[in-house]
This record gives structure tokens, sequence and C-alpha cells, in this order.
């Protein structure tokens, strides 16, 4: 796999940090998983990370500081809720997959059993369960095909997973990641010869640059 794109230092110092949503972590950890010189970036990352803390001086707790904690875990008891997480098939793990061990974690080891919903003819999606104040989902794009040129009011992070596509920064294959923000401004067009499966997260709404892109956000959940 010959990785061209690359995640942004100051996303692996999130990461490294802990500071990222759970949406914005999954295609973190899935691109890390995929990208050997991305995980030495982000364990120098930690290691410095772990450096920093080592020099802090240890603070002041009183003495129920434990127990405070405990109750404070018990109050939150039901509003704590379980993802649903698919278990993937023995015969998914046993052969080569395109799913990414953390992806799986989510939909099993198969692109091939997700609950793919329609946006358009040749443009579907399916919604993951880490949803925190923006969108995370898997896209699945047909050959040809484009998605609406737009720009971003947040960051959005785009890894390929099978296929590929290019837009106005480059072309994105398997395992490649778009690591954008507010100043990006693209057109996604697929080019490889089979679907393009890209997992996506986005922390704010996406801002479409035409009319009919503003007329169908309200049906594309972006």
């Amino acid at each position: 796999m010959n990785i061209r794109h690359h995640l942004d230092e100051a996303t692996l110092l999130s990461y490294a940090a802990g500071s990222m949503s759970q949406a914005m972590a999954l295609v973190t950890a899935c691109h890390l998983a995929m990208c050997a010189p991305c995980r030495a970036r982000a364990q120098q990352s930690e290691a410095i990370g772990g450096a920093l803390l080592d020099t802090l001086m240890p603070a002041a707790v009183s003495d129920d500081a434990l127990a405070s904690v405990l109750a404070a875990i018990d109050s939150q008891d039901n509003a704590v809720q379980i993802r649903s997480v698919k278990p993937a098939s023995s015969q998914s793990r046993s052969v080569a997959s395109d799913v990414p061990a953390p992806l799986a974690d989510y939909i099993g080891g198969s692109f091939d059993d997700v609950e793919w919903k329609r946006i358009v003819p040749g443009v579907y999606y399916f919604d993951l369960p880490c949803q925190s104040g923006g969108v995370s989902r898997l896209l699945r794009i047909a050959p040809g095909k484009a998605m609406l040129p737009h720009s971003h009011d947040g960051n959005e992070l785009t890894l390929v997973l099978r296929g590929s596509f290019t837009d106005e920064i480059g072309r994105f294959a398997a395992g490649d990641i778009a690591d954008l923000d507010d100043q990006v401004e693209h057109q996604p067009l697929v080019d490889s010869a089979e679907d393009c499966i890209c997992l996506v997260a986005t922390d704010a709404p996406l801002k479409f640059t035409t009319l009919l892109g503003r007329l169908m956000q309200p049906m594309t959940g972006f």
C-alpha cells in the first residue's frame, strides 16, 4: 500500500492528547492501523506528551476525592449508552480484509454486510454510532460519481478504504487520508473502476457552495 497523504501534526498531537471527538479519533485510529509512518509519528507525540506530564507538579487532592469520583460515575449510569457492536464472523477474520481493525469493532469484517442507505443513485452511506457534535459515517460512491462542491465550517477527516477519488488537492487511494480545515473547498470525484468507500468524520456542518447542495443538505445529513 503506497500511502501519499498523511495526518497533520496538529491532528496527531490532538489524538495523542485524547482531546479528539470519538468520531475523529476513530478515523485517525483507522489511518494509523494502515500507515506505519503515521504510527511512528503518533508514538513520538505520545512520548513527548508523557515527558511533559512527568515535569508537572502533583496536584493536592482531598481525602474524599476517590469517593466523589465513584459517586459521579454511579450518577451517570442511567445516561450511559452501550453501542451495538456487530461481531465479525470467523470467516471474515480468517481472510484478508480492507476493514481496519478499529472500524471492524463497529461493522464487522466485511463492507458487504453493511446496511447501506441510498442518498442518490450511486451514493450510499452508513452512519456510525459515534456521533458527537458532527457526522461519523461510511460513504460508498460509484465510479464516475462526484460529491457536491463544498467547503467546511470546521474540520473534516476522510480516509479512503477502497477505490480512489481525485479533488483539488490531489488523488487519494486506499490508506490515504484527507485532513482538511475551513480553508479548503473541494469536490471529490471517484476515479477508480470500483466503488470508492471512505470513512468520514466532520465536527461541523459542511458549507455547500451550490444551490443544489444547500437544498440537499437536510437529506444528506452533512
